[in-house]
């Protein structure tokens, strides 16, 4: 076949089985079904795809909303596992590499759970071992008793410099939303030093990887704006996108929507992203914003993908649309158990 001179069989061999199983993943049609049912109604709908085995396993032990939750973790993190198992070479590194950023949704998760006093079978019932911490390790940091004593037992590994330098500002206050930036601050510098190998794998990863910066550069200063934070925010800026930190400090000044936008428009260089720019005429809420990047950012991957169909893209697209699937899939369970109208939970689905 023209264009695959080079390229291995192994990487062939898992480029097809992710869009083979990307084809499996629910289609819009089947959440906007969904959206019109009753909880039941979906675990039955849910109970008839992919998620059969670990509903299952589980349904002796859990009922109702817990048994959702705990199917879609698990059969998430049973997913990754498998994808990394069957990678080849620098394509694992890459994968395995952005599988960390579970790592520091799981800690998060563990510290917010311990710090609002939470069960541990609830905390546990949310948690994706897919990162480099698995299930034994996140099974000792659930059984501390404190949040202290999570982030001590977390001496020796990559997260806890940060954790231990952040956390007393971060119980202080009672957010964690500093310590969770400078978290991710951390996970891409790692990520662009190692992906910068300058072969063309580590240049398509890169890639990737500013575009997904990008996205949170431009969600923190939507957020910012919907707080109304004037202070210094350079601490909240990711390097390593399109935008210059002095460009986000700019931005962050603009008070006026439209101008925000015009000037954000400017900066950022992403054509897709511009393109999502020019329809926010008007102000929004942030979760529709962060919908609607999302779903630009998997666009323009699907873009990516279709053009280097045998690379690092075709795996991304699928963890982050397998991602988006248990992420939605959520969203409907606990909105339906909160009897949120359907228009509102529609809102929140990446669709």
């Amino acid at each position: 076949m023209a264009g695959m001179k080079g390229i291995s069989a192994p990487t062939i061999y898992v480029c097809t089985r992710m869009r083979v199983r990307k084809s499996k993943l629910l289609p819009r049609e089947e959440y906007l079904r969904m959206l019109n049912m009753s909880l039941p109604e979906i675990t039955r709908v849910i109970e008839e795809t992919n998620y059969k085995q670990e509903i299952d396993e589980l349904s002796p032990t859990f009922k109702g909303i817990d048994l959702l939750e705990v199917a879609l973790s698990w059969n998430l993190a049973k997913e990754y596992q498998r994808i990394q198992e069957i990678t080849p070479g620098t394509l694992k590194q890459f994968t395995r590499a952005y599988l960390r950023y579970w790592d520091i949704q799981n800690v998060l998760t563990i510290l917010r759970g311990k710090s609002q006093g939470e069960k541990t079978g609830k905390i546990k019932e949310v948690l994706v071992p897919a990162g480099s911490l698995d299930k034994i390790v996140l099974d000792r940091l659930l059984a501390e008793d404190s949040p202290d004593r999570v982030i001590e037992a977390l001496k020796g590994r990559r997260l806890y410099p940060v954790l231990a330098r952040e956390y007393p500002a971060a119980k202080e206050t009672g957010s964690f939303a500093r310590m969770e930036n400078e978290l991710y601050k951390q996970f891409y510098a790692e990520i662009i030093a190692e992906s910068g190998g300058g072969d063309a794998g580590g240049r398509l990863f890169l890639a990737f990887i500013r575009l997904d910066i990008d996205v949170k550069n431009i969600l923190t200063l939507f957020r910012l704006r919907a707080d109304k934070i004037q202070e210094d925010t350079k601490e909240m800026y990711i390097a390593g996108g399109t935008l210059s930190a002095a460009d986000f400090a700019a931005l962050n000044t603009i008070r006026d929507y439209r101008e925000f936008t015009d000037q954000l428009r400017a900066k950022v260089r992403t054509e897709p992203v511009v393109e999502l720019l020019k329809g926010l005429e008007t102000e929004r809420p942030v979760h529709e914003i962060a919908s609607l990047l999302v779903r630009v950012q998997m666009e323009q991957m699907e873009k990516l993908s279709k053009r280097n169909p045998f690379s690092i893209y075709p795996i991304l697209v699928y963890l982050e649309k397998k991602k988006y699937e248990v992420f939605n899939l959520r969203a409907l369970a606990r909105g339906k158990e909160s009897k949120l109208p359907s228009e509102m939970i529609g809102k929140y689905l990446v669709m």
